[in-house]
């Protein structure tokens, strides 16, 4: 079975930094894209930024882009979200999914998710 953790939530200021973890264990031989959500109360969950297992291939929503950088260590099955400038409306549960194929945003098609990390930006 496919499992997902995610850690390095936790309570920064505004204007701090920040870096989430996510590593996948089990059958996920076919699962080459791995992907960030983040879902805060009262709100849809959105997407954040995805990440090709191989090549490398990165996909940024528009409201992190040049804050947010997402990369991978494919020894370690490991994928991080490095979150600097920090807003107080970067506030969400931050969640690790995959899904085979493309790099897609629509949260339907990935497979596998994680349960979750708490990021709260105070002002």
């Amino acid at each position: 079975q496919v499992q997902l953790v995610e850690s390095g939530g936790g309570l920064v200021q505004a204007g701090g930094s920040l870096r989430l973890s996510c590593t996948a264990s089990g059958r996920t031989f076919s699962m080459n894209v791995m992907g960030w959500f983040r879902q805060a109360p009262g709100k849809e969950r959105e997407f954040v930024a995805g990440i090709m297992w191989s090549g490398g291939n990165t996909l940024y929503a528009d409201s992190v882009k040049g804050r947010f950088t997402i990369s991978r260590v494919n020894a370690n099955d490991t994928v991080y979200l490095q979150m600097n400038s920090l807003k107080p409306e970067d506030s969400a549960v931050y969640y690790c999914a995959i899904k085979q194929g493309a790099i897609m945003a629509s949260e339907r098609l990935y497979e596998y998710w994680g349960q979750g990390t708490q990021v709260t930006v105070s002002s």
